[in-house]
């Protein structure tokens, strides 16, 4: 009896040993000893492994969770998948591994094998790529832990360039100027470095100013070396003061076909509605960045403009610039805010309907208890919705169309949310929600068209063309609708945008046009669709307009570029002017012979004469001077007419088919005779000198087509996403020498006046109080620099991630310490 007690005391102890390692036992299982059943009952508390493999109970476990140090830790997640049951999935593979099934732990061995012995395919993968240097080994096993200890680099302490940083600071994250008073801020850098004087208001200040002055400078640098125009846009802020604040923004293409926009100046007035004010802005953007005869268009905002204050503008285009197009491209409205205008407009229109939408969202956000019991009926729907439903800001009309939108999804949810909670008794009804639906449908009209402008880089001229046609075709269409609602919705709509497409239509097509993958192609297919049978007259419209503004660029180039100037007769001299006249030379006799190579052209013999040779369908006028005598031989369908000083003979020999205008002044003679043929045959040798005369005729005609005609003539580029119409201009420069300046200014004209975090606003922006406190060069000098400091991040930004080392920015020193 003695021994066997002593056994069943061992099994006992055994039995207790089992639960410590985590063996499986069930509580009220018993265990059959050799005399006797011991019953077995596990504790109350739940038993938590440990890595080591040890069950601490939570009423003994240590105050402080022991934290995982093992490496493979930096490999894999540990995630809960059932009950009991925990496994540790590998972070590069995804695949999963056993860690904690039940009470026992697996450990981490087998995690580590995973990743060293390159069992993991991604990690296989990436060890061959990048083998070891050192051994050659492609694989990579799990580094060690190791405690480095950050060294200081003994750097000397340079005040000024402290300063020029705490200046930076204040510029890009728009600090007040007096931080540098504030003790907090004091303490906190003495802290950091108990030798920094901290500097004065004054001096911070003054920082400030300089160093916006040096990046203006270095900005006019870079924009008097840009080979195109620039286009401004003109926004106006309001404050509280009611001074007015008047911001141009310049858009230009570099030299490297790049796009760049950015602030110019910000211009203090007084007056803001006044005529005068905003031309006096512009007069002064001008002068200081020596534009006078550079400026392409201007876009203003239709929230402040007039009819008054655009006749003005157009005066001044006038004065200070070629007048472009008599004034169609002085751009009166924001694309941004017009579409702004109709997002409030609409939900305007449907205004009792959303509030009920927003107080039933506020029912479910405000509370808790409200929100749990929404989540729930969600899930027992099963609603396939993974929208969030928010409170709107009515400042931002997007906010409002993403809760509409959010709420549209779901709705039967809200349709059920009446039977848990008796007081909600704002539940919107069937046709209310079908309403909703409607709206959002042309919301998300007007957030599309708008969401190029939120882009990271601003879009060229030519992507605005589409978005803004589409919305002119689909109000179109809704107004005529048979359904009262949706006609009465967009009729309003339409009239409106109507004002701003009758006004911009011409400028934005002209900038498709310029995109050799749609070209007139596109405004054709458009236009047909808006105006039906009216198309080919507003097509006509866009085809005059592109190609009168062609021939202003056309006069500009004088003399034409080599690259489109076709061989010509070696006889042939340029004038003074760049114009080609042919080189007399007389002949052994001095007269004309007829039958030559040089047929049509006059040589002198003992007394003066003048040959015109004309191009078909030209009039040449020919004014002689006193004693000389004329000779006009023509070339069929030609019309010439000789005007002639007193005392002069003119004799004007006609071919068949020749036309002659012959008006003379008085005290004139004039003799009209026709040359009879010397030969009967029509043909002249054997036949083929009328075939190179022929020949001759095609390449003139030829030779006059403008280098936009071959462009609108030639095939369509294949529609690709990612095509870069700046780059496919760079690289046809050289073929289209005229034609790609007149690109790179239409590209770079700016449709919208704000900036890519007001294009939802629906306020006009206000300029705080502290900002309308300071001085005007100080306001200036802090929110220009601050742009340009943005920009010049942002192109370093782009720079980096496309790696292209070519990319151009703006050569500011900001960064420059």
């Amino acid at each position: 009896m003695e021994f066997q007690g002593k056994k069943n005391t061992i099994k006992q102890i055994n039995l207790q040993l089992l639960l410590r390692i985590g063996f499986p036992v069930k509580q009220g299982l018993y265990i059959e000893m050799e005399t006797a059943i011991v019953p077995v009952t596990m504790p109350d508390t739940p038993i938590t492994p440990t890595e080591n493999g040890e069950l601490l109970s939570t009423e003994v476990q240590p105050n402080k969770r022991r934290r995982k140090k093992s490496i493979v830790w930096d490999y894999f997640t540990v995630e809960t998948v059932g009950d009991g049951c925990i496994r540790a999935f590998c972070n590069q593979c995804k695949k999963s591994f056993a860690y904690i099934t039940g009470s026992k732990l697996a450990g981490t061995s087998h995690l580590k094998r995973h990743i060293a012995l390159g069992i993991c395919p991604v990690s296989r993968q990436r060890n061959q790529l990048t083998p070891d240097p050192k051994t050659g080994n492609a694989v990579d096993e799990p580094r060690k832990r190791q405690r480095t200890t950050h060294r200081i680099a003994n750097i000397p302490f340079n005040q000024e360039n402290c300063n020029h940083e705490i200046a930076k600071m204040i510029i890009m994250h728009e600090y007040p100027l007096h931080i540098v008073e504030h003790p907090g801020f004091n303490d906190f850098v003495r802290t950091l470095q108990p030798q920094f004087n901290m500097v004065s208001f004054n001096t911070i200040q003054g920082d400030c100013v300089a160093m916006y002055l040096k990046e203006k400078q270095s900005l006019l640098s870079f924009i008097n070396e840009i080979p195109g125009r620039v286009s401004l846009t003109l926004d106006l802020w309001i404050s509280n003061q009611t001074v007015g604040y008047v911001f141009l923004t310049g858009q230009f293409v570099d030299t490297e076909w790049n796009l760049h926009r950015c602030l110019l100046n910000v211009v203090t007035v007084p007056s803001p509605d006044s005529d005068g004010a905003l031309q006096q802005a512009v007069v002064s953007c001008l002068s200081e960045w020596h534009l006078e005869n550079r400026l392409f268009t201007l876009t203003l905002d239709q929230s402040f403009s007039n009819e008054h204050i655009n006749e003005s503008l157009r005066a001044l285009f006038s004065v200070r610039n070629p007048y472009v197009l008599h004034g169609q491209l002085l751009i009166g409205n924001c694309f941004a805010r017009v579409i702004s205008l109709l997002a409030q407009e609409a939900l305007w229109s449907v205004g009792v309907t959303v509030n009920k939408i927003r107080e039933s969202v506020k029912f479910v956000k405000t509370s808790d208890t409200h929100e749990e019991t929404f989540f729930h009926l969600k899930e027992q729907l099963k609603e396939p919705s993974t929208k969030d439903i928010s409170i709107d800001d009515q400042t931002k009309w997007n906010t409002t169309y993403d809760m509409l939108a959010a709420a549209c999804e779901l709705k039967q949810v809200f349709l059920c949310l009446e039977t848990s909670f008796p007081d909600y008794n704002i539940a919107p009804s069937m046709d209310d929600w079908k309403q909703i639906e409607i709206l959002c449908t042309y919301l998300k009209l007007f957030f599309d068209a708008v969401s190029i402008l939120t882009a990271q880089t601003y879009p060229t001229a030519n992507a605005f063309y589409h978005e803004v046609s589409k919305v002119q075709l689909e109000l179109t269409h809704a107004s005529m609708s048979n359904d009262p609602f949706i006609s009465n919705l967009t009729k309003p709509l339409k009239e409106k945008f109507d004002r701003y497409w009758s006004d911009c239509f011409l400028v934005l097509a002209i900038a498709v046009v310029m995109d050799p993958r749609f070209k007139m192609k596109l405004v054709e297919f458009s236009f047909s669709r808006i105006y039906g049978d009216d198309a080919g007259m507003w097509i006509k419209i866009v085809d005059d307009g592109i190609h009168e503004l062609y021939h202003e660029y056309t006069a500009q180039e004088v003399p034409p570029p080599e690259t489109f100037v076709e061989e010509r007769n070696e006889s042939s001299i340029p004038e003074e002017n760049g114009s080609i006249i042919p080189k007399i030379e007389p002949p052994e006799n001095g007269y004309l012979q007829e039958g030559l190579p040089e047929e049509g052209y006059l040589q002198e013999g003992p007394s003066q004469e003048v040959a015109c040779h004309e191009m078909p369908h030209q009039e040449v006028a020919c004014h002689e001077m006193p004693h000389q005598e004329v000779a006009c031989h023509e070339m069929p369908h030609q019309e010439v007419a000789c005007h002639e000083m007193p005392h002069q003979e003119v004799a004007c020999h006609e071919m068949p088919q020749q036309e002659v205008a012959c008006h003379e002044m008085p005290h004139q003679e004039v003799v009209s005779e026709e040359v009879p043929s010397p030969d009967p045959l029509i043909s002249i040798g054997d036949g083929l000198s009328d075939f190179e005369v022929y020949i001759s005729e095609i390449s003139g005609s030829q030779q006059t087509r403008s280098e936009l005609d071959q462009y609108l003539e030639e095939s369509l580029l294949p529609r690709e996403q990612d095509f870069n119409i700046l780059s496919w201009w760079k690289l046809n420069k050289k073929k289209y020498p005229i034609l790609w300046r007149m690109a790179s200014d239409i590209l770079s004209i700016p449709f919208s006046t704000v900036g890519s975090d007001s294009v939802y606003d629906t306020e006009r922006k206000k300029m705080d109080n502290y900002h309308s406190s300071l001085h005007a060069v100080t306001l200036e000098a802090l929110i220009c620099a601050k742009d340009w400091l943005h920009h010049l991040l942002q192109d370093m930004i782009v720079r980096s991630f496309s790696g292209d080392s070519h990319v151009s920015i703006i050569p500011l020193c900001l960064m420059c310490s």
